[in-house]
């Protein structure tokens, strides 16, 4: 099976947080082996964890991270492609006057260059990047 999805932040996260949607936990499991991560995504989880006080919480979010994240989703990196992909659109975003968030860019980038539909409950943060296939988990697929 290969690869259709690249998850950002937001949707690998639902799955261990305190009131997780079913509607995301049911596309996961419907995608199951077609999603991966990048890079940046990875580093998002490792640091929010790492942000956090050592306890049960940090505990089971760590768990989750090897046990489940790491295991299930291959990391994609940010390659010389996604970073030529990235530079012109961050410079056709800064001439229009509407730069978006970095490391939103990058996600993107690796999403684009892997001919990957990018998976997210925030649509909205990629609407600046043109030719991005872009899927809103939080809405009925």
């Amino acid at each position: 099976m290969s690869l259709a999805y690249l998850l950002d932040t937001s949707v690998v996260s639902v799955p261990i947080s305190k009131r997780p949607s079913s509607r995301v936990l049911d596309r996961l499991s419907a995608s199951s082996g077609r999603c991966a991560i990048s890079s940046h995504v990875w580093h998002e989880l490792v640091y929010g964890v790492h942000l956090l006080p050592r306890g049960k919480r940090r505990d089971a979010l760590e768990a989750y991270l090897v046990e489940v994240v790491r295991v299930s989703f291959p990391i994609l990196p940010y390659g010389d492609a996604a970073a030529a992909w990235h530079g012109e659109q961050r410079a056709r975003q800064q001439r229009a006057g509407k730069p978006a968030p970095f490391v939103d860019g990058e996600i993107a980038a690796v999403a684009h260059t892997n001919t990957l539909t990018l998976a997210t409950l925030n649509p909205r943060h990629f609407r600046p990047f043109q030719h991005l296939k872009v899927e809103d988990w939080s809405e009925a697929g």
